[in-house]
């Protein structure tokens, strides 16, 4: 564990819980915990996950203009249903995404998982464009993509990434529990 990958990990928590929140600062959070995860994660030869951060970062300022706009009179971000066709188109595009980005990893890179790397981060997209678009499907996209990294950062030896990421799954669930309610008194 680094000081660094520590900052990481207290930013990237806090930026969730205000995600949760639905607090519209949490994408400069975001920002933050983008950057430091960035060099965290080219240290550990997981280059999928290190340029994923840059797209967080760019994907920080469309979800902050997004939630901007989403705002209701009370101050709180409004929830939206995700349509069926948004669902298999997503999913659809992130597989066959982060199918050819493995393929490009593996033969250009050192990385040790390339495939599961390139997936976790295409999905990851997706999660990141439906939560700036403030679907509620959202959070169950991050409780299964943060299941699978949580073990993939036990195997690269970054136990404090791998416990945030098991706590990303709690917020995940408590983010989709919050949204729910919220989605239900609109």
């Amino acid at each position: 564990m680094s000081a660094l990958e520590l900052a990481a990990v207290v930013a990237s928590a806090l930026g969730v819980w205000l995600t949760g929140r639905r607090a519209p600062v949490c994408w400069v959070v975001m920002v933050l915990a983008s950057a430091l995860y960035g060099i965290v994660f080219w240290r550990a030869r997981l280059y999928a996950d290190a340029a994923l951060q840059g797209v967080f970062a760019l994907l920080a300022l469309y979800g902050w203009w997004g939630w901007v706009r989403g705002v209701r009179a009370a101050g709180q971000v409004q929830v939206v249903t995700l349509p069926p066709k948004s669902l298999w188109y997503g999913v659809g595009i992130a597989t066959l995404l982060g199918l050819a980005f493995g393929i490009i990893l593996r033969t250009t890179t050192d990385d040790p998982l390339p495939l599961l790397d390139a997936l976790l981060s295409a999905y990851s997209i997706l999660g990141q464009v439906w939560m700036a678009r403030r679907y509620l499907a959202c959070w169950w996209l991050w409780i299964a993509i943060d299941t699978v990294y949580t073990g993939l950062f036990i195997i690269r030896d970054l136990y404090l990434t791998a416990a945030l990421y098991a706590a990303f799954i709690v917020l995940a669930a408590l983010g989709l529990q919050a949204w729910r309610k919220a989605g239900r008194a609109a």
